[in-house]
């Protein structure tokens, strides 16, 4: 039997020494948030810097939320490599406009209100994005640490279960990743601070990411897909 290779998205990498880490763990893309009130936010320049350090094949992915035309152009000329991700409420148009591949974030509640998300209607609306991800509905546009209900919905469905479009993201780690690949079985699983540095009192330190907590997250979503793909 084949064995699916779940990618892997880090997302919120602010420093070099991050980049550098989880480009050497393992990871088939990483994120830069160019929304401004974000705690993780770095300016299309340093977008810039930080994604020129990534080896070949690893993909720079550029997060916005409700940004403006201006910045969408700049960001994308400082990182003309960069794969598109929407997180804000932008429209099918609006999206599409700039011209490039794109992810959409499907911003799903937590808890039981989570069901009431159309997610079949959403993903057909959203037919031009290259991906879909799947994120908790929360203050800030993500990063909370916080899950939807990964039960809520029929995966199985054909325009779910062409697996290829959807990338799980909310509240991932090194601990449940195996737990949602093996609900979702998505393309891909994104992650931002299941993987930062804590304090002593137990907060995250967002936009400062853990390079022993991003190996154990990458150690995680391939021991998932060996267990996944063994025979039954």
């Amino acid at each position: 039997m084949n064995q699916h290779r779940t990618r892997i998205k880090i997302c919120g990498l602010t420093r070099e020494a991050d980049v550098d880490a989880a480009a050497h763990a393992g990871a088939d893309a990483i994120g830069f948030v160019l929304y401004p009130d974000s705690p993780r936010f770095v300016s299309p320049e340093r977008a810039g810097v930080l994604a020129r350090r990534l080896p070949c094949f690893v993909t720079p992915v550029l997060l916005f939320v409700n940004a403006s035309p201006a910045l969408v152009a700049q960001a994308i000329a400082e990182v003309p490599q960069a794969l598109l991700q929407f997180h804000g409420d932008e429209t099918p148009a609006v999206c599409e406009a700039a011209g490039r591949p794109y992810m959409r974030a499907a911003r799903i509640a937590p808890g039981p209100a989570g069901a009431r998300f159309d997610l079949l209607k959403y993903v057909a609306e959203y037919v031009s994005a290259q991906a879909i991800l799947l994120d908790a509905h929360v203050d800030g546009y993500g990063g909370s640490g916080q899950s939807f209900d990964w039960t809520a919905f029929p995966w199985s469905h054909p325009l779910l279960n062409a697996s290829s479009r959807l990338v799980l993201s909310g509240g991932l780690d090194a601990a449940n990743v195996r737990e949602g690949i093996g609900l979702v079985r998505p393309w891909a699983v994104d992650v931002s601070s299941g993987v930062e540095v804590r304090a002593a009192d137990g907060s995250v330190l967002k936009g400062t990411k853990d390079a022993d907590q991003t190996n154990a997250f990458v150690a995680a979503v391939r021991a998932a897909d060996t267990f996944f793909s063994r025979p039954t």
